[in-house]
């Protein structure tokens, strides 16, 4: 049994040194492979693989840079954190076509205009990336993803970057925001995100933006995409309408808190608004994605809302107007930096509720004082 072992793994090393040293024809190909959205939410914006194909040495393989182990000991927790490892896997194309296919997920092609020696060389250092320590690397939701590293990898050969994104006129957000189809996670995503994704697009970092970016490309002249095709092509499932899932049941839920009109549900309310601003202010500190930084949704879950909230419970009216005039002169300040962001059509029953409710209790408080004093 321990032969039969050391001979799997003697085999195993000569293929991984004998694919690092292989030197490909005149007839090998490069092409760039965009695969479509998924439901799952690391699939949702597809994904970027590459496509090395050479038929006098019958090869043809597939480089993927989203690889990631779910066994990762504290997966989640170093995935909140930042500084969770990725790595890059090769395999067939075969397996990699099946695999979208069983996933109806369609495949687009795009062969690129390389030289036989830049061919090469792009062989050869996608293979030392897969069969090296160079095969990890630290995941950034922007600036470092499956897409990102293929685009560095090509502009590398390249010698230049010449492929880059044209739409800095948009921001990160506004770029990724129709990609999200699911109204709660839509809504979960653009509350923690901070104001790095407002910045305006520079990073070619989707697949769809990346494919697109290629077509439009030229190098001295002339076209870096040799041809483009759908070499898997799908039939989209449309998703019927969901009350339950949309912004409708989210307006719903928070007009029966207001009808209910009770004290404890306002309390409630408060306290897990305030602590969900905590939490964001305190994963920003905890957090190595740049992407959740300098978060200003904290102005409208604001965790001065627990301060508010406890001397809502204890009736300490002068306080309650105190932290309730702060808490709204801060979400004014929100509504007017949110003038301009794409995400204001799915925060603004939260601002509602808030400046309803806030304004409502300290406008109380104020009156009953003043008839008091008459």
């Amino acid at each position: 049994m321990i032969k039969k072992l050391l001979f799997a793994l003697l085999i195993l090393i000569s293929i991984d040194g004998l694919a690092q040293n292989i030197s490909l024809s005149e007839k090998a190909k490069v092409s760039i492979l965009t695969c479509g959205l998924g439901p799952e939410s690391y699939a949702m914006y597809g994904h970027t693989g590459i496509r090395i194909q050479d038929s006098l040495r019958r090869i043809d393989v597939v480089y993927n840079y989203g690889a990631f182990d779910f066994s990762t000991p504290n997966f989640i927790g170093r995935f909140i954190k930042g500084d969770l490892q990725y790595f890059v896997t090769n395999g067939s194309f075969i397996d990699f076509y099946y695999n979208y296919q069983m996933e109806n997920r369609e495949i687009i092609e795009q062969e690129l205009d390389l030289n036989p020696y830049q061919i090469n060389t792009l062989f050869q250092q996608l293979n030392h990336s897969v069969y090296s320590d160079e095969r990890f690397y630290t995941y950034k939701f922007i600036d470092r993803n499956c897409t990102t590293m293929v685009v560095d990898k090509i502009n590398g050969i390249l010698g230049k970057e010449y492929i880059k994104s044209d739409s800095s006129k948009m921001s990160y957000r506004e770029i990724l925001y129709p990609y999200m189809s699911d109204f709660y996670m839509k809504l979960g995503i653009q509350l923690i995100f901070g104001a790095k994704v407002d910045e305006p697009a520079t990073r070619l970092f989707l697949p769809y933006e990346f494919k697109d970016a290629i077509s439009a490309t030229k190098v001295n002249g002339n076209k870096i995409e040799k041809s483009n095709s759908k070499i898997l092509q799908v039939t989209k499932v449309e998703t019927p309408f969901n009350w339950l899932n949309s912004i409708y049941s989210l307006i719903t839920a928070l007009l029966i808190l207001v009808l209910l009109n009770k004290k404890w549900i306002k309390i409630s309310y408060f306290i897990f608004a305030g602590l969900l601003g905590l939490f964001f202010s305190l994963v920003g500190l905890y957090s190595l994605h740049e992407e959740i930084l300098w978060n200003y949704n904290i102005l409208l879950f604001n965790p001065l809302l627990l301060v508010f909230a406890w001397y809502l419970k204890k009736g300490i009216k002068e306080r309650i107007v105190l932290f309730g005039q702060i808490i709204l002169a801060m979400l004014l300040v929100y509504l007017a930096y949110m003038t301009t962001k794409i995400h204001l059509e799915i925060v603004w029953p939260f601002i509602a509720l808030h400046f309803y409710w806030i304004a409502k209790i300290v406008l109380q408080i104020k009156r009953s004082k003043q008839s008091t004093s008459f």
